[in-house]
């Protein structure tokens, strides 16, 4: 048996024993939170009464829903409420607010979750403090939750940090990294991402490239130039609709060097972008492996790295993020060479992309796995949001010139809700609208034509308390692959008209649709279950514990460790024995009984009710043959049962949650 090989098995046998051995940080931290909210230890936690598990603003409203399912996977569960409800003090027990829940549609059953319930309203409490809802006839409770002005100040660090997590070619190293979490750089090894090769002529040697940087796109480690679109804009729209809520405080790296540090995590990425860029002006599309990466950690794999070369999709991608990146880059003289490093580039990429015919198909999918490319439409739609940050940065005529002429042709206007679909599109139109420069028609026409949308009727905006049960209306057919991301951006579409002069007047039940989406994923859903990774510590009672991700997988070492030919055959020999250690339990895998868990933060894709046509076996119901709302299983395993179309994040569902939440951080 070679050393290596050897190595191996040792480490996989060491953290066999240690996933045995140590007590989980899950564990852990929720005897730690029944320490110190005795009087809520004394009551049962029932997930039949859903609150959001990290609180309220104070003047913020305040409704509790008590379920009852009829319908799904928990069904049949006949839950009656006790006749009065109180919210008491979680210290001392003490009852600060009573009343009687009400009935939601008078006990009709909602389709979308198959639960029947009712709401208890507690808006009238706003002493901060730590407090649970319960019934007392029943002696149950609600999660524990906070009310203060600053109540999602570190869940907004927790989700900004997914992306440092994401960061690749950067060691994680403590303090930045917890000790759980903590990886060399991966990547950086021979015929890696610092030599990258061209897959339409792999052994060229002139075509090597240094691509190392960037980030890892979803639950793979690849990386993609059109994917980076949303994730790169949504956090610049975020920072800009609302920088007080980024600070330099995030404990990364850069963190105190007078930078957002959101600011400073969008730099790792567009570092990496000016990576794929041409001379031309044109830009490579996407950097990975060319089978499934079981990497964990990342640094693990070892197997060689190509790139897919220059395509229109790519160079307008980077012509749009360049230019939105150099126009709040420059708001800091630190960046001020930065920001005309970009403008250069994304001038070039303009130029690049107007001077010849549109490419399609560049993406062959040999190098795995989403296919990167983009069709005319989405082309189009790009070249929208490039000229919208090109016009802002430099105020050429030419730039407006070519919006007046094709605005049309982005996704609101093929579309409804604006900006739930290809949100950088309707935030783009949105921004050119704050300009001060922005011509005077165009602009009207594009608050006009947003105004009609909000107007519509077409249930994407305002709040309507009876439209839902857990009072975060999405229509049916959003809850597909993705789903969390899409209910981001209903909420974000809705933050819009808060955020622009779109002369829709009262703005409050906008703002109140944004801030029920936020509950809802904060734990106001018929699971009872944050959609974030392992917050027990930020103060969630049931967060995601398991997400389909080449890091945070269930197993160690299956398909990660890297055995030559005569390892092969000795483990074909020995199967039995190796194949056993070589697919050790992960210390990452499950933040319920693994001794880490995923890392803090991360937003899966959510609800899936076509999760059995996206490749999951209609045998596992859940997420499979359940009401669209419970259409989520919190599990990991790969093929096949095909995990990654319910679990898996990336870093655009994450982009659009830190937007929605952000918007509520003072």
């Amino acid at each position: 048996m070679s050393e290596r090989l050897a190595a191996v098995l040792c480490a996989a046998l060491l953290m066999a024993t240690a996933a045995c051995s140590n007590d989980s940080t899950e564990s852990s931290r929720r005897r730690a939170k029944a320490a110190e909210f005795p009087a809520a230890s004394r009551l049962t936690l029932s997930p039949n009464i859903v609150v959001d598990q990290f609180g309220y603003r104070p003047a913020d409203a305040k409704v509790a829903v008590i379920r009852s399912a009829v319908r799904g996977y928990d069904a049949p569960d006949a839950f009656m409420p006790g006749p009065i409800y109180e919210v008491r003090r979680a210290g001392d027990g003490q009852v600060v607010f009573s009343g009687a829940p009400v009935a939601w549609r008078d006990g009709a059953v909602e389709s979308s979750s198959g639960d029947r319930g009712w709401r208890f309203d507690y808006s009238a409490l706003t002493v901060p403090g730590d407090y649970f809802v319960a019934d007392a006839r029943q002696q149950l409770r609600s999660a524990t939750f906070r009310i203060d002005p600053h109540v999602y100040r570190d869940v907004l660090k927790a989700a900004t940090r997914m992306f440092f997590y994401q960061r690749s070619g950067f060691a994680k190293t403590e303090p930045y990294a917890e000790a759980c979490w903590t990886d060399v750089a991966a990547y950086l090894g021979r015929n890696q991402d610092s030599e990258a090769r061209d897959i339409t002529d792999p052994n060229n040697p002139a075509k090597v490239r240094d691509l190392s940087g960037g980030w890892f796109d979803a639950g793979d480690t690849n990386k993609y130039v059109t994917k980076a679109v949303p994730a790169v804009h949504q956090l610049l729209t975020a920072y800009e609709e609302n920088p007080g809520a980024f600070t330099d405080d995030f404990n990364i790296p850069e963190s105190g060097n007078g930078i957002p540090d959101v600011l400073d995590e969008i730099k790792w990425e567009t570092d990496w972008l000016k990576k794929m860029q041409y001379r031309d002006g044109s830009a490579a599309l996407k950097v990975g492996d060319l089978g499934d990466a079981k990497a964990s950690p990342p640094s693990s794999d070892a197997s060689p790295r190509y790139y897919v070369p220059s395509c229109t999709s790519g160079t307008i991608a980077v012509a749009g993020m360049f230019a939105h990146a150099a126009y709040d880059f420059g708001k800091f003289p630190p960046l001020g060479e930065e920001a005309a490093e970009l403008r250069a580039r994304a001038v070039a990429a303009w130029r690049n992309f107007g001077s010849k015919p549109a490419q399609f198909h560049c993406d062959s999918n040999v190098v795995r796995s989403g296919n990167a490319d983009w069709d005319q439409r989405a082309q189009n739609g790009a070249a929208v949001v490039a000229a919208v940050y090109l016009f802002a940065l430099t105020g050429d005529a030419s730039y407006e010139e070519y919006l007046k002429a094709h605005y049309r042709e982005s996704r609101p206007y093929f579309d409804f809700g604006w900006t739930r679909y290809d949100a950088e599109q309707g935030d783009a139109l949105m921004f050119y609208t704050g300009l001060a420069d922005a011509d005077a028609e165009l602009k009207a026409r594009i608050l006009a034509d947003k105004r009609a949308d909000a107007m519509s009727g077409n249930g994407v905006y305002g709040f309507d308390a009876g439209a839902d049960l857990y009072r975060a209306f999405l229509h049916d057919p959003q809850y597909h692959w993705g789903s969390n991301q899409v209910r981001a951006n209903y909420a974000n579409s809705n933050l819009e008209l808060v955020a622009h002069d779109v002369g829709v007047g009262d703005t409050a039940p906008y703002s109140a649709r944004a801030l029920e989406m936020l509950h809802y994923f904060h734990g106001v859903n018929p699971l009872d279950l944050v959609y974030l990774t392992n917050m027990s510590s930020y103060g969630a009672a049931a967060s995601a514990n398991e997400i389909f991700h080449a890091w945070y997988g269930r197993f160690t070492f299956r398909g990660a460790a890297r055995i030559d030919a005569m390892e092969h055959r000795l483990r074909m020999d020995k199967n039995a024995t190796l194949d056993r250690w070589l697919s050790v339990k992960s210390k990452w895998s499950d933040a319920r009984t693994s001794s880490c868990g995923p890392a803090p933060g991360y937003v899966p894709g959510g609800p899936n009710a076509n999760a059995a046509e996206n490749g999951v076996p209609r045998s596992i119901s859940p997420p499979t043959g359940q009401p669209p709302q419970k259409s989520y299983k919190d599990w990991n395993v790969d093929w096949p049962d095909a995990s990654w179309a319910v679990t898996e994040p990336a870093i655009y569902y994450q982009s659009a949650y830190v937007r929605l939440l952000s918007a509520f951080v003072q």
